[in-house]
């Protein structure tokens, strides 16, 4: 059985969609972080940087202890070699995925994040900011639609952690971009957005956060992105 510690987040949503593609036993356990229960002590014992998700098997496969693993990048990892799914076998499609999985973590992930942030939760409305992340944005959605020309899925044929890893993050209606633009993405979007393991893992998300975009309020807009060291106990 595994422990999930999620949110309805693009991050959050990864490793549901593993999971529920894997038909592997979770339970899951909603960290409001708008709330500051990311903060909490027994949380941070498995996610030492305070975000989510985070996971706890308590049967891995070398028949030990529990392990406990945050990132969401890292996490999608270990399932994969947990269960050998959803990641090449050879060691050349194995590096595709890897350098895939890990532009997500690196580049889209946090320059997304970025857009969200200065579009939807900054206080005041930065042209400068706006306009540096909506076009970072349009950037590497060509990189993506460039990537996915003649293929199926980020690696090739077979759908893998790198498109589990990319797909939540793509957002346009909120990010300023048009899907139309980028033929190649938007037929890679709706196939997985068609997949039953994402219907199933979308629709976790539900059981958690029913209502999961609204104002964001100070106190709110505060404990998401006004702590400094002293929430690092």
């Amino acid at each position: 059985m595994i422990d999930l510690y999620y949110w309805t987040t693009p991050n959050g949503h990864k490793v549901t969609m593993f999971l529920e593609e894997a038909k592997l036993p979770y339970r899951l356990h909603g960290i409001n972080i708008s709330k500051g229960e990311q903060f909490a002590p027994d949380f941070l014992r498995i996610s030492p940087n305070n975000k989510i998700p985070a996971i706890v098997d308590h049967a891995p496969a070398d028949g030990g202890m529990s392990i406990s693993v945050f990132e969401s990048g890292a996490i999608l990892l270990y399932l994969a070699g947990k269960t050998g799914k959803f990641i090449p076998k050879t060691l050349r499609g194995q590096v595709v995925a890897l350098e895939w999985l890990m532009w997500q973590m690196g580049g889209l992930g946090p320059m997304l994040g970025q857009n969200h942030h200065f579009q939807h939760y900054a206080p005041e409305k930065i042209p400068y900011a706006i306009d540096r992340y909506v076009k970072e944005t349009n950037r590497l959605y060509g990189v993506l639609d460039k990537r996915l020309a003649g293929r199926a899925f980020i690696v090739g044929k077979e759908y893998s952690i790198a498109d589990m890893a990319a797909y939540p993050w793509i957002i346009p209606e909120r990010q300023g971009q048009d899907l139309a633009d980028f033929p190649n993405l938007a037929r890679w979007h709706a196939a997985i957005k068609a997949r039953p393991g994402t219907v199933r893992a979308y629709a976790r998300a539900k059981e958690i956060n029913p209502a999961p975009r609204g104002p964001v309020t100070d106190e709110q807009r505060k404990i998401l992105f006004g702590q400094d060291r002293g929430v690092v106990k």
